[in-house]
């Protein structure tokens, strides 16, 4: 599964509002959306996002891989 916690978490430390991505940058609101239910978006929509912020994909996403139990 991928997560984008991190993205939140990225943006708070770079002092970058939804807002000021919506209305400054263009990401669209849906896009941001879809970002918050950890849904599929597009590698442009997280380039642009990694141009945004001056990071690596890695603050902004992870893949976290589902562990069964050990008694599977």
């Amino acid at each position: 599964m991928v997560k984008y916690d991190r993205l939140w978490e990225t943006m708070k430390r770079k002092n970058i509002s939804q807002y000021r991505l919506i209305h400054h940058y263009r990401i669209s609101a849906g896009q941001l959306g879809r970002l918050r239910k950890n849904m599929y978006v597009s590698t442009h929509t997280l380039e642009a996002l990694c141009r945004i912020l001056e990071c690596p994909v890695e603050e902004i996403m992870e893949i976290v891989f589902d562990i069964p139990a050990a008694d599977e």
